[in-house]
């Protein structure tokens, strides 16, 4: 009784602390709060004193959120930029639709962010990716109050997808119109190894805001703390615990962090895949070309007609 008496007040102490975060975000004098634009790279222009980035050619720069929803250009250029986002796949099964690559996309609007939302979390990757980790559970065991057997999987990929759901209501959906912070991973694309894997790991506490400055991840980390207290209603009594509700909910941003390591690394992949191909089909041409084959790069001069004389 205890345990179980501790637990609701931690899962309504995570709500409390986002509203608790959430209200100096709302006040009008935090409109201009100016935060780092990247926390392990200046992106600061030579003789320039603002960290802002300036907007590429053709491109508007964005607005605070007062006036996103009055700017129907920028709504409608955010939405051109989700449908392309929602067509992104790592090897044709993982949704990155919460990806993007381009540094000055449009701000999204709320109903936008629920737009994101709902596609992900409805998409077959999200079931694919429950049904795995339900199946990891059962083969090790896990909550062996749920037991063995059909129903004790589909008890464990009931659980794996409402924490995917959840976490993902709060953390990309609620949370982000809440504290006006941007839901999707921004690719850094360039610079070494060291500093795009820690690009990538920063995601999960460090973001974009609607009005374009960068700031702490509120919407994600609390999110996650938020899904994984409401879990402790269907996840068995031993598992209720502090220590239980923590883990799910850092289990889940160590998942956050992989995803957006194989994101950011995937791009790459994929171009040194073309050119290994590229290279591969240059080298049996070569070889084909030097079997007597003609190259058409230094093709034979066409024969003279024939007019019936011999040559001189």
């Amino acid at each position: 009784m205890h345990r179980l008496a501790l637990n609701r007040w931690f899962a309504t102490a995570s709500v409390v602390a986002a509203w608790f975060f959430a209200a100096p975000l709302l006040w009008p004098q935090t409109a201009d709060l100016e935060l780092p634009v990247d926390l392990f790279i200046s992106l600061q222009q030579p003789g320039s004193a603002s960290t802002a980035i300036p907007p590429a050619a053709g491109q508007t720069a964005p607005q605070p959120l007062s006036s996103q929803s009055s700017n129907p250009q920028q709504k409608q250029t955010a939405e051109e930029q989700l449908k392309q986002q929602e067509r992104q796949r790592v090897l044709g099964v993982m949704a990155a639709f919460n990806t993007t690559n381009n540094r000055d996309a449009a701000p999204l609007s709320t109903g936008q962010k629920f737009q994101l939302f709902f596609k992900s979390a409805t998409d077959p990757w999200a079931y694919l990716l429950s049904a795995a980790g339900a199946g990891i559970d059962q083969a090790d065991d896990s909550f062996p109050e749920y037991g063995q057997g059909g129903e004790g999987y589909s008890k464990r990929f009931g659980a794996a997808y409402t924490d995917y759901f959840t976490g993902n209501f709060f953390g990309n959906a609620v949370l982000t119109s809440l504290f006006r912070e941007d839901p999707r991973y921004f690719q850094k694309g360039k610079g070494s190894p060291i500093r795009r894997i820690l690009w990538a790991a920063s995601g999960t506490i460090w973001c974009k805001r609607d009005r374009g400055t960068w700031g702490p991840n509120y919407a994600n980390v609390l999110g996650n703390l938020i899904g994984s207290s409401i879990s402790n209603v269907y996840y068995p009594q031993p598992d209720r615990t502090v220590r239980g509700t923590l883990e799910r909910g850092f289990t889940v941003t160590a998942q956050g962090i992989i995803g957006s390591e194989v994101v950011e690394f995937w791009p790459d992949l994929v171009r040194r895949h073309k050119r290994k191909q590229a290279e591969r089909l240059a080298l049996q041409a070569a070889r084909k070309n030097g079997n007597g084959s003609l190259s058409p790069a230094s093709p034979s001069p066409p024969a003279a007609p024939h007019t019936g004389e011999d040559p001189q």
